[in-house]
């Protein structure tokens, strides 16, 4: 499972003194323990879909911040968020492309904004930007 690979990562990060590695996984190892909690209490197993939708939301997150340290210049800040970024987009799955997106759209045969939101959150969690899909869809 990722949260295995996370894990170690974790650790190795710790053994190597990488403090914005070990930082942003502690973040997200953090939230999937607080979700697994709630989820455990629910009668629910979280998988890796759970994983990746923590990890993208973080990544959104690090995103804003980053904006606004640039606002304010700090670019040892924004250093430190960019490598950060990149030690968890390591483990999110290839993201589908723009072409990718309009091809299953045109499969659908309900075309209707709600119904390709559906589906491509149903069957491509955590493999597409649904703001993308949104902004492609709304395009057509």
């Amino acid at each position: 499972m990722l949260i295995n690979d996370l894990q170690k990562a974790n650790i190795e990060a710790m053994k190597a003194k990488d403090q914005d590695a070990r930082s942003i996984l502690s973040v997200v190892l953090t939230k999937y323990k607080l979700q697994e909690v709630e989820a455990r209490a629910a009668g629910k197993e979280l998988g890796d879909a759970e994983l990746l939708s923590i990890i993208q939301k973080v990544l959104k997150e690090l995103s804003d911040e980053k904006e606004g340290y640039a606002k304010v210049n700090n670019q040892e800040r924004i250093d430190s968020i960019t490598r950060q970024e990149n030690v968890i987009k390591k483990y999110l799955p290839q993201q589908l492309s723009e072409d990718e997106i309009r091809a299953e759209i045109a499969k659908l045969d309900d075309k209707s904004l709600p119904n390709i939101m559906k589906h491509f959150k149903t069957n491509f969690a955590g493999k597409v930007d649904m703001s993308k899909v949104s902004q492609i869809a709304r395009s057509l």
